[in-house]
């Protein structure tokens, strides 16, 4: 069996947005976005980044590719050492990877015909032959399910569904090696979410694309996702492999996550022992000591409020930040 390759790596990652000083003697404060994440992102797979709204999720996907400043850490995408690029060396790395954006209504110019918006990443990055790249835009048209001679309209004369299939076409034009979607159907309709989906999932098995997919939907994450982080206030709290995390969540947050997701079924609707969250996260200005989620834990200990768990791998692929779960796998809603 071969290994598998990793093409994405995130060591220690910390993104502190400085705050304005309220006075002239006052400390210097900061948003603690994102503190201190460690990811490995293998070729051609996904891995998803779940965790609601302020979890420090897109942060960590724009810091990835370097559109937001980075605090410290190391991001090392296939031989480029992301962090310490700057200036025409990262330019050039750009052309390697690119970003579907959550909203396909003001991520596309208006006044701009939609083949000169696919076209424009080649002409910028000087991508293959200028005498070539008539046909390329045309065929990524094809690829993402629009015809080649809608490459003359303009943005709002597609539909919501369409103008995120010219976002992806745009993010193909370069043949980048990562393809970050940060909530790339969450604006969209049920069924037109299904298609884009679907479509990423082709292009996938099609062209060997590798993918970092940041959601809050879980039912998404499940269907798209081989890999998932699940982040909390900035921090990773529990990662693992799709069967591992939806099957056997350990963190009581994961949990409380996957019992919010909407179920047609009438009996699991009523379940009794789904975790219902209280209040809201604390501020990722001033972090509390110990574990962030011990405020809306149902399961908190003191031990909680004071030492702040590491993320630990408790089965092969599965790790998990909490110090109720038992060396053995066993999570703190299992031991009530």
């Amino acid at each position: 069996m071969m290994s598998e390759e990793t093409l994405l790596s995130v060591k220690d990652l910390k993104v502190h947005f400085p705050l304005k000083k309220r006075a002239l003697t006052g400390a210097k404060s900061f948003v603690y976005a994102v503190d201190g994440v460690n990811l490995k992102v293998n070729k051609g797979k996904t891995f998803g980044i779940v965790g609601e709204s302020g979890s420090g999720k897109t942060t960590t996907a724009l810091a990835v590719m370097r559109l937001v400043p980075i605090t410290s850490g190391a991001i090392t995408l296939g031989k480029f050492r992301l962090d310490q690029l700057q200036g025409e060396e990262l330019r050039r790395a750009r052309r390697h990877m690119q970003i579907i954006f959550q909203d396909p209504y003001s991520s596309l110019n208006p006044r701009v015909r939609a083949g000169a918006i696919v076209r424009e990443p080649m002409d910028l990055m000087n991508v293959g032959e200028k005498s070539e790249r008539v046909d390329r835009v045309a065929e990524l048209f094809r690829q993402v399910g629009l015809r080649p001679e809608q490459q003359a309209l303009f943005p709002h004369q597609f539909s919501g569904g369409q103008r995120q299939r010219i976002g992806v076409a745009r993010a193909l034009a370069s043949q980048p090696d990562l393809l970050v979607c940060d909530e790339p159907v969450s604006a969209l309709d049920v069924a037109i979410q299904a298609q884009i989906i679907n479509l990423l999932r082709n292009l996938q098995d099609e062209l060997g694309l590798t993918y970092l997919f940041i959601s809050h939907d879980l039912g998404v994450v499940q269907y798209i996702c081989d890999d998932i982080a699940v982040m909390y206030l900035g921090k990773v709290v529990e990662q693992g492999d799709r069967i591992s995390l939806f099957k056997k969540p350990l963190h009581p947050y994961t949990w409380a996550l996957l019992s919010a997701v909407p179920s047609a079924d009438p009996a699991l609707r009523g379940k009794k022992d789904r975790i219902r969250l209280q209040g809201d996260p604390p501020s990722p200005i001033d972090l509390p000591s110990g574990c962030g989620f011990a405020s809306r834990c149902p399961f908190a200990k003191p031990i909680c409020t004071m030492e702040t768990p590491q993320l630990r791998t408790i089965d092969k692929g599965h790790s998990v930040a909490c110090h109720l779960v038992t060396d053995e796998g066993v999570s703190p809603q299992q031991q009530v």
